[in-house]
C-alpha cells in the first residue's frame, strides 16, 4: 500500500509527528513548517530526516503548495484568538493570518487532500473564522447566568461553594476510573529529580495555596499542562504531593487559625513539587526517544510542551479518521 503523504502545519515540537508513529499508519511526512526558532531545533533533533520549512504559513505559495502533493495535512493553529482566558478577538486577531492562508488556498490546490486533523481549543468551533462565510447566521449563544445581586437567601448555582463541591465530585470519580493508569506510572525514579529545584516555594504556597491542583502518585488524573506552568499557578497544571504521611483534606481546613509561619510549615510538610518537564512529557503521551537539545533551557522545555498536544489522543483520532477510508476505498475526503 502506498505510504499517505503527511503535510504538518504548526509543526512545534513533532506531537503531531509522534501521533502519527502511535497510529502505525503508513505515511510519510512530505514537511513540517513552523517558525519558532527553539521548537525547530526540538523538532531537528528529533526528526533529523524530516523536510522543516522555517518559514511563515502565509509566505508560502499555492504553488509551493501543489508541490508537496499531500494527503493529509495535520495542524494545529495558534489557539490565542480563541481562548477563554484571552481576549477572543477571532478573526481581528493577526494570529489567524496564516490559518486564513490555508482556508484561502485549499479549493486552488490541484490535489485536495483526503483528510485534515486540526487542533485547537474550545470556543474555535464557534468562531467566525470556522463558522461558513454564507448561509443563516448561526444559533445565538444562551444568555450567560448572572448572580442576583445582594440576595443573601439566593442559592446561586455559580457559587462558589457549590463550583468547589462540583469540582471536588468530578476528581472523585476521575480518580475511581480503574481503567485510568496511575500518574506514579509517568514519574521520572526519584533519584533522577532534583527535588530542591521543583519543590513550590514558600512565598507561592502562602499566597496560592488554595489555587493549587494537588495529586498524590496514586491519583489517575491531572489538569492540562499549559506553557504557562510554572510562571502562573491556577489552571495550568497540578502539583505533585511527594509526603504522603499527611492528607491535605487534613491541612487545608486548619490552615485559617494558623499563624503565617504555621501556615508555611503545615504546606513545606506536604512537599508539593512541580512535575518535571521529562514527566510532563510522558502524561502527554510522548515517547521515551523524546528529548530535547541541552541548549533548550527548562523554562523553554514547559513553554514548548504546553504549546503542545496528546499524542496518544491524536493517535487515536487518526486511526478513527482514516480507517474508515482503508475500509471503503471509494470513500470521498474527511
Amino acid at each position: 500500500r502506498r505510504r499517505m503523504r503527511v503535510l504538518e502545519l504548526y509543526s512545534g515540537i513533532g506531537g503531531m509527528h509522534y501521533a502519527l508513529i502511535e497510529s502505525n499508519l503508513s505515511y510519510q511526512v512530505v514537511a513540517a513548517v513552523d517558525i519558532n526558532t527553539t521548537a525547530n531545533q526540538v523538532y531537528t533533533h528529533n526528526f533529523p530526516n524530516t523536510a522543516l520549512l522555517n518559514k511563515t504559513i502565509e509566505g508560502i505559495t499555492l504553488e509551493e503548495f501543489n508541490k508537496l502533493s499531500f494527503d493529509m495535512i495535520l495542524m494545529s493553529p495558534p489557539c490565542q484568538p480563541f481562548t477563554r482566558i484571552g481576549l477572543q478577538r477571532d478573526l481581528d486577531d493577526p494570529r489567524t493570518k496564516s490559518f486564513l492562508h490555508i482556508v484561502d488556498l485549499l479549493p486552488r490546490l490541484s490535489k485536495a487532500p483526503l483528510y485534515i486533523l486540526l487542533e485547537n481549543v474550545k470556543g474555535f468551533e464557534k468562531s467566525a473564522i470556522s463558522a461558513p462565510s454564507t448561509g443563516p447566521a448561526e444559533d445565538a449563544p444562551p444568555a450567560p447566568h448572572i448572580c442576583p445581586p445582594q440576595d443573601k437567601s439566593h442559592t446561586c448555582p455559580c457559587s462558589t461553594q457549590l463550583k468547589a463541591t462540583l469540582e471536588v465530585q468530578k476528581k472523585q470519580i476521575q480518580n475511581s476510573d480503574l481503567s485510568v493508569q496511575q500518574i506514579q506510572a509517568f514519574l521520572e525514579p526519584q533519584e533522577d529529580v532534583h527535588e530542591p529545584q521543583h519543590l513550590l516555594p514558600p512565598k507561592t504556597l502562602l499566597r496560592y495555596a488554595q489555587l493549587l491542583d494537588i495529586v498524590r502518585p496514586s491519583c489517575r488524573r491531572s489538569v492540562c499542562f499549559t506553557k504557562g506552568y510554572r510562571k502562573y499557578v491556577e489552571g495550568t497544571g497540578s502539583v505533585l504531593q511527594c509526603c504522603l504521611d499527611t492528607s491535605v483534606e487534613d491541612v487545608f481546613p486548619s490552615l485559617d487559625q494558623c499563624s503565617e509561619e504555621e501556615k508555611v510549615q503545615k504546606l513545606l510538610d506536604l512537599k508539593l513539587r512541580y512535575f518535571t518537564p521529562r514527566e510532563v512529557a510522558n502524561l502527554m503521551g510522548f515517547p521515551q526517544s523524546f528529548t530535547f537539545p541541552e541548549s533548550v533551557s527548562t523554562k523553554q522545555q514547559y513553554r514548548l510542551l504546553g504549546n503542545s498536544l496528546n499524542v496518544v489522543v491524536v493517535a487515536k483520532l487518526l486511526q478513527l479518521l482514516v480507517t474508515p477510508e482503508l475500509q471503503h476505498k471509494d470513500g470521498g475526503p474527511h
